[in-house]
Order: C-alpha cells, then sequence, then structure tokens
C-alpha cells in the first residue's frame, strides 16, 4: 500500500479522522497528506521537539498544525495529543515516520486517537 493510501484509507478512511498527513521521523519530508492539510517546518520543528520529551514549551504556548495553534494536554512516551475547541490532533510517532491525524468538532477525541494509534502500531509492526 502507498503512504497516500494509508492517510486515504486508514486515516480518513476511517470516518474519525478528516485530515492526516505522515511525515518522516525527522519530519522533514512529507510522505503523504490530505488535500489542504499544510504543515509548515517549522510546525513540524514543534512536533519532533515534542515527541523527543521537549514538551515545556509545548504545554505553555501550544502546538501549531497547518496554521492552527491548539493547546498540548497529553504527551507519552510516542504520543502527542491536543486540542482546540472540539477539534484537535493526535500524533503518533513510529520507528520512521510520524503520524498527523486531525478531527474536527462533530468526531470524537479517543475515536480519532484510537485510529491513529493503531496504523502506528502496523506500521511498527512492518518495520516501519
Amino acid at each position: 500500500m502507498s503512504w497516500q493510501a494509508y492517510v486515504d484509507s486508514s486515516l480518513i478512511g476511517s470516518g474519525h479522522i478528516d485530515k492526516g498527513a505522515i511525515y518522516s521521523i525527522k519530519g522533514d519530508s512529507v510522505w503523504a497528506t490530505s488535500a489542504g492539510f499544510n504543515i509548515s517546518a517549522s510546525e513540524m520543528q514543534e512536533v519532533v521537539a515534542g515527541l523527543s520529551g521537549k514538551l515545556d514549551k509545548l504545554y505553555a504556548e501550544g502546538i501549531h498544525i497547518g496554521g492552527e495553534k491548539y493547546v498540548l494536554n497529553k504527551a507519552e512516551d510516542r504520543s502527542l495529543y491536543a486540542r482546540k475547541g472540539r477539534e484537535g490532533v493526535a500524533i503518533v510517532k513510529t520507528t520512521q515516520a510520524i503520524l498527523i491525524g486531525h478531527y474536527g468538532e462533530s468526531q470524537i477525541a479517543g475515536n480519532a486517537a484510537t485510529t491513529v494509534e493503531s496504523l502506528a502500531d502496523y506500521l511498527i509492526k512492518s518495520g516501519y
């Protein structure tokens, strides 16, 4: 399956994510993204910093994705979760990639997180 197919079918196709992207683990290369979901290089550097444990600035100032500011509300070893009102993002790293899933106001945060985490588990088992 192509990286774009993972975004289209595994993330957006789930119905729990409305926009998604897959980046290299360093955040310097876009592997696939949904239409109109543009994440800048500086935004990806915030993501990479957060996933490497540098969380103080993100908790204090928020994390920026697609030109929007989200409040970081949970960080784990491989995951970041942030919200802006009823919408938000779930970000999960694998061995070689960073998955970003955005959910809208009508979608459920827990379902969105499970969708992104499940794809990450699959990719890790597949060597990615």
